[in-house]
């Protein structure tokens, strides 16, 4: 079992920046993926930014690119996402995710099998 917990999340003022991250414990050396989601109350989870097991290879969706970036750092089994030019539409709980390999479909709810709890980012207009 694969135990995820995300933190870093807050109120920010539109424009403004915020840090999240996500720390794994557990069997973690079976994971391959990691991901951040986002959801708001009513809507379908979304996906946000993917990064591979060796950090080269990363997946951005296109209504945060040029604003948010995926890193991780495997020593510390913890992925990060660092929030840029926040906007009142980036207001969700962000959520960890965790796979084993997967070949196609990063942006797949249902291809990740490990999830956090969530942690609230709120930005004001």
């Amino acid at each position: 079992q694969v135990h995820l917990v995300e933190s870093g999340g807050g109120l920010v003022q539109a424009g403004g920046s915020l840090g999240l991250s996500c720390a794994a414990s557990g069997r973690t050396f079976g994971i391959d993926t990691m991901a951040w989601f986002r959801q708001v109350p009513g809507k379908e989870r979304e996906f946000v930014a993917a990064i591979g097991r060796t950090g080269g290879t990363t997946r951005v969706a296109d209504s945060v690119k040029d604003r948010f970036t995926i890193s991780r750092d495997n020593a510390k089994n913890t992925v990060y996402l660092q929030m840029n030019s926040l906007k009142p539409d980036d207001t969700a709980a962000y959520y960890c995710a965790a796979a084993n390999v997967i070949k196609m479909g990063w942006d797949r709810v249902g291809n990740y099998a490990y999830w956090g709890q969530g942690t609230q980012v709120t930005v004001s207009s």
